[in-house]
């Protein structure tokens, strides 16, 4: 089927190239909006107790929903409750447009004594913009930017709008960033691989053909549902990384088949029957584990699988139609522009890697019992660690954006602090003052909550207190607080539902935890289906699953080492914290995709040499010179590509460029160099084991070269 194909592509070649360009050129042309189309937020499980608080609270007029809080500070260590002073702020939030405020509340015009420091030097003003979500709040903030600085005050805006504004525009200079440094240093890598600056330029040209067509489907989808614009950054890394990765092994085996004598049509054809279908094998894999992302309730989560997704299947839809016309077009042509210094004789070329085949060969439990040992280190430190949602702290120290959300929280803990938000209504009609004093005296009255302060004003529908408690929102008394809250008894005719960070956290990886055994049991199922259908064998899909998860567990021990425990944080310029969980799952999905794609590489050349003939232990070695120095190479090319990343900015990102940095080297080195032909070894013949009704199902299928 995938040799037909290629035949096929091979005899269209201008015509598919031609339709490939135009659809990148209209693709790009449409996507260069899309992070106008893109929104922040999304993190939290849309229906978790703590977000239909904010909903509650959001539905009452009332009560304040700060999108943008005002910080107004006097100068010279003057005080801010003084009639001249308090005019000034009031004469600026009279002039804001109604059309871009939904409302606003200040010290001066409520008495509210939440909204005045302790040293009365600085108070508050809270404000409400107008839009349906966060892009269209970000651009009422640019409309009442300047109205809300007031002469004769310092004045700073913060609050959520703001800080997402700040995320926005970095997450945009990062990706520009992330892709100016990884599109030059892969090229100088495939010159290298290659030796050659033809070869070297076809899957750099996959790449600038996919990411511009990934940005115009993201920005399609975006039109109809919403989605979060770390999706676009997620797309230009998968993007770039997979088509320049699909790129090398169908170019590295196109080359092979004309240095076995085929003609270049016969070339291209054997070249899309073996690599080829082995692309498309992989990245059905992969896309397959980031659907597993769709499974999750949060929309930040639904938004990474569109902008993955989406990537991976278009590098492999270019890989397998524009890359093949080009190599028609070229032939032997292919190996122009030879750098000979850099190209290295073929017998040089396998030497290393017949040697470590031989190697694991001779021992393989010397090799793979401390390989596994070290490996149980490595993913010790992730069975203690924390996750949250993302909050200032994934800014860099000392951003103004960051610095004015720390001083809003210290200055005024109601207002900023990681407070639990017990929200308190009644269906027909308000709730009794008698009966909610008497209520947030007993939440007073628990013993991991420190104060209690009521934020909503008397006329308010709603009922809103603020409950403090020592430690950082993710520790024990916040979270033993919001069990203890959410257990007592109502007042009578009356709902509480408790919000918050904490509470917002805690629903979240509920969801999460909830959904992780179905994303499992799917990325376990399709792993197990697709390679079974591509090799045969029930043996190498089960151990393509374990290796993979080890991978992964491995991956994010060290993160947690770093990230959450901050050993090396100052070295990296980052803030401990907990894992975000977002992030997480994301990394879980891609990690595992990869590992299973790089294993499909392998395995595919182990299985065609097992089917020409070879032994086991000889297959595992052919398999492991043949592809060993590609998969090496695309590893790093990947490594390149995702780890300009970890020089974000944004920790989020970061943090995933750190992780793929890791996943891969340990996976195209350690795991899938050593441990996997050392367990395939010890497994020997049974590796090729399959029940025969399955068997036949696999043959009649027509799936095997």
């Amino acid at each position: 089927m995938f040799d037909r194909w290629g035949r096929a592509v091979a005899r269209r070649r201008r015509s598919v190239l031609l339709v490939a360009v135009v659809i990148a050129i209209v693709g790009g042309g449409f996507g260069v909006g899309v992070f106008d189309a893109t929104v922040q937020g999304g993190y939290e499980d849309p229906n978790s107790e703590a977000v239909q608080a904010e909903r509650l609270m959001e539905s009452d007029p009332a009560v304040t929903s700060a999108d943008v809080v005002a910080v107004y500070r006097a100068p010279d260590g003057g005080r801010v409750d003084t009639e001249a002073f308090g005019s000034r702020v009031q004469e600026a939030i009279d002039r804001l447009p109604e059309d871009a405020v939904a409302g606003a509340t200040t010290y001066w015009d409520s008495g509210a004594t939440f909204l005045i420091s302790d040293d009365g030097r600085s108070a508050l003003a809270l404000v409400t913009l107008a839009g349906a979500d966060s892009s269209e709040k970000q651009e009422q903030l640019d409309a009442v930017e300047e109205i809300l600085q007031v002469e004769g005050a310092r004045t700073t805006l913060t609050g959520p709008v703001p800080l997402e504004s700040a995320m926005s525009e970095q997450t945009r200079e990062d990706l520009f960033r992330a892709e100016a440094i990884a599109l030059p240093a892969t090229m100088i890598l495939l010159i290298i691989i290659f030796g050659g600056l033809v070869a070297a330029s076809l899957p750099v040209l996959i790449g600038v053909l996919t990411v511009p067509t990934a940005f115009g489907v993201l920005r399609l989808i975006a039109a109809a549902t919403e989605v979060n614009e770390f999706a676009v950054n997620v797309a230009g890394l998968l993007g770039l990384g997979m088509a320049i990765d699909y790129g090398l092994f169908i170019v590295n085996r196109f080359r092979e088949e004309l240095a076995a004598g085929n003609d270049t049509e016969s070339a291209v054809a054997r070249t899309v029957g073996t690599a080829g279908r082995t692309v498309a094998f992989s990245a059905t894999l992969l896309v397959v584990a980031l659907s597993t992302l769709l499974l999750f309730p949060q929309n930040f989560l639904v938004s990474l699988a569109y902008g993955g997704m989406g990537a991976v299947a278009l590098a492999a839809v270019v890989a397998l139609t524009a890359m093949p016309a080009m190599l028609a077009l070229l032939g032997h042509r292919v190996d122009a522009g030879r750098v000979r210094v850099l190209r290295a004789e073929r017998t040089e070329r396998t030497a290393f890697w017949s040697r470590l085949a031989d190697g694991v060969m001779r021992r393989p439990i010397l090799i793979s019992v401390p390989i596994l040992a070290v490996l149980a280190v490595l993913i010790s430190p992730f069975l203690n660690t924390t996750f949250a949602t993302p909050d200032e702290r994934v800014l860099p120290d000392g951003s103004p954006a960051r610095v004015a959300v720390e001083e809003l929280e210290a200055g005024f803990p109601a207002i900023g602090g990681d407070n639990i938000e017990v929200v308190m209504h009644a269906d027909d009609g308000d709730v009794p003052d008698d009966a909610a004093a008497a209520f947030a005296e007993r939440v007073q009255a628990l013993p991991d909550v420190t104060a209690v302060e009521r934020t909503s004003p008397p006329q308010a529908s709603l009922v809103v207190f603020e409950a403090q408690y020592d430690g950082d929102s993710t520790g024990g008394p916040a979270q033993r607080a919001v069990d203890d809250i959410r257990a007592l008894e109502p007042p009578p005719d009356a709902e509480v539902l408790v919000g918050g960070i904490t509470a917002l956290d805690t629903d979240s990886l509920d969801a999460i935890v909830e959904q992780l055994p179905l994303m499992a049991l799917v990325l376990v199922g399709a792993t197990f289906v697709l390679l079974f259908l591509a090799f045969g064998s029930v043996v190498l899909p089960i151990k393509a699953a374990i290796m993979a998860a080890v991978s992964l567990s491995a991956t994010f021990g060290v993160l947690t080492w770093i990230f959450v425990d901050g050993h090396g944080a100052g070295l990296l310029n980052v803030t401990p914290q907990p894992m975000v969980l977002g992030m997480v799952v994301l990394m879980a999905a891609v990690i595992f995709g990869l590992s299973t794609d790089y294993e499909v590489f392998l395995l595919s050349r182990i299985v065609e040499a097992h089917a020409g003939g070879a032994g086991t232990e000889e297959a595992i070695r052919i398999g492991l010179v043949k592809s060993g120095r590609v998969i090496t190479a695309a590893a790093l090319l990947l490594i390149v590509v995702t780890g300009a990343f970890s020089l974000s900015s944004i920790q989020m990102m970061r943090f995933v460029g750190i992780g793929m940095i890791f996943a891969l080297a340990l996976d195209a080195t350690v795991i899938r160099m050593l441990l996997v032909p050392s367990v395939l070894k010890l497994m020997g013949p049974a590796n090729w084991w399959a029940p025969g009704p399955f068997r036949r199902i696999q043959r009649r299928l027509a799936l095997r070269h």
